[in-house]
């Protein structure tokens, strides 16, 4: 089997925390430019956005130097340019590191706060955040939460090292635990675990389950529940499907308070609007270091806020650092 040539290195440095975007043109098309290929590959950006970087110098080639909108189009080429970062309203919580070595990072996220640019979320993300604040340029998410989850995330230090830490993920040797906020319902047995197939089409915003073999596991317990008809929820996840925790307790009847998705989906809120977060909290993190061997056990020191105040919670309001 041949290997795949690595592609050359940046020739740009990351701009806020964020790594400048690299394109690589398509071995066949009938393009005759580096441009004509650009506007085409980013319609969504306006010929007059390409433009404009091509004059201010702003797309360039492995070597550092600034390509010119007419030169000629070479299949396998590489292009480096920095996107326009879009607008993002700050979130106002903070974002905490419960461990930091010379190969990892573990961070604890507040909820509202992306793990990853994606979408309307760049700089405004636990990664560029890391890189800025602990100048680490070459740090790297082994795997994400949600937006809307509080908790904790683990990052590499070293690229050579990705791999090996994602792995534990890929491979299920992560023992994740989470916590949650949800009503209690006292005909509802519980402790059990729940087995069922979920399927997330891409652009609908909610999974849902399907009849077929079971891909999605997770164990459920009850902690504690009070007499305003609020329960906290043990969650213990034996697969990672995307939004796997939300649709089990939708599913048993006590969907998470907070979810704008399940049972329903609620109208969007304003950008900047922080209220009522998710009440679903990544607590815990156990695995074996792969590359040190040591065994690591980190817990979130964050609190749901509908548990401990629901007022609070349901007012919009708590302490903004522990959200």
């Amino acid at each position: 089997m041949r290997r795949r040539t690595p592609p050359p290195p940046s020739p740009l440095p990351q701009r806020h925390g964020v790594d400048p975007v690299r394109v690589r043109l398509p071995a066949a098309g009938a393009w005759s430019t580096v441009r004509e290929h650009l506007v085409e590959r980013l319609s969504g950006a306006g010929a007059g956005v390409i433009d404009g970087m091509f004059a201010a110098g702003l797309v360039v080639g492995a070597d550092g130097r600034a390509v010119a909108a007419d030169a000629p189009y070479e299949p396998g080429m590489y292009v480096w340019f920095h996107r326009q970062l879009p607008p993002e309203v700050p979130v106002p919580f903070a974002l905490e590191v419960v461990h930091r070595d010379e190969h990892i990072v573990v961070a604890d996220k507040p909820h509202f706060l992306a793990t990853t640019p994606r979408g309307g979320h760049v700089a405004e993300t636990v990664l560029a955040r890391l890189r800025r604040e602990l100048d680490i340029p070459s740090l790297t998410a082994a795997h994400r939460l949600d937006r809307l989850t509080a908790g904790l995330v683990l990052f590499t230090v070293r690229p050579e090292e990705r791999g090996a830490y994602q792995t534990l993920f890929r491979d299920r040797r992560v023992r994740k635990e989470y916590e949650a906020v949800a009503p209690h319902d006292p005909a509802l047995a519980l402790p059990r675990t729940v087995r069922s197939r979920i399927v997330k089409e891409r652009g609908v915003l909610t999974a849902r389950e399907v009849a077929g073999e079971p891909n999605a596991v997770s164990r459920v317990e009850l902690v504690a529940h009070r007499a305003d008809g609020l329960a906290r929820y043990r969650l213990v996840p034996g697969t990672g499907q995307t939004h796997q925790l939300r649709v089990h307790m939708n599913a048993l009847g006590v969907p998470i308070l907070g979810d704008p998705l399940y049972p329903e989906v609620r109208a969007p809120v304003p950008a900047g609007d922080f209220r009522r977060p998710l009440q679903l909290l990544a607590r815990a993190l156990e695995f074996t270091d792969p590359v040190t061997g040591q065994e690591h056990r980190f817990r979130s020191r964050r609190s749901l806020g509908a548990w401990s105040s629901y007022d609070d919670w349901a007012a919009g309001g708590g302490p903004a650092g522990r959200q």
